[in-house]
């Protein structure tokens, strides 16, 4: 299975866990990107992710494969969502094992950042409006457990 991919279909966190269960880890660290209801100043009744599959996949496979080589880690798992999403759905997950916590940690949010920086993944926001705005989801400052991961 992949290490990254990007899905039209739900994140199920437990299928994420399960593929990083190892003997050798002592730490799981997760990051749960979720769809909220505000974003800058705006309500914002639901979101579109949509993302150049090949190259977002292939780009993510290689993040995740930095992560390996920087960090101490044992495991690094991601999904990013596609489609038409609601308010508190979630959007992206990142898991990631290691032996002690720290290293966990940091390849968490790294992984997140790097995502966020060079995926080709843009979100559509519907505001209650009825206004719509295309986002790429690196130009619009840090969106952690927000609309963009």
């Amino acid at each position: 299975m992949k290490s990254f991919a990007i899905s039209a279909e739900p994140i199920d966190v437990s299928v994420g866990a399960r593929r990083l269960a190892d003997d050798r880890a002592g730490a799981l660290v997760t990051f749960e990107g979720w769809v909220r209801n505000r974003n800058e100043g705006q309500s914002v009744g639901s979101l579109e992710y949509e993302a150049y599959a090949p190259l977002a996949e292939s780009e993510g496979a290689r993040i995740m494969a930095e992560a390996r080589e920087r960090f101490e880690i044992t495991g690094a798992v991601a999904v990013h969502r596609t489609g038409h999403l609601r308010i508190g759905e979630l959007a992206v997950w990142v898991g990631v094992t290691a032996e002690h916590r720290s290293a966990a940690f940091d390849a968490c949010r790294y992984i997140i950042d790097e995502a966020k920086a060079r995926l080709p993944i843009w979100k559509k926001e519907h505001y209650a409006s009825g206004a719509t705005a295309w986002i790429n989801c690196a130009t619009r400052g840090d969106h952690a457990g927000g609309t963009a991961p």
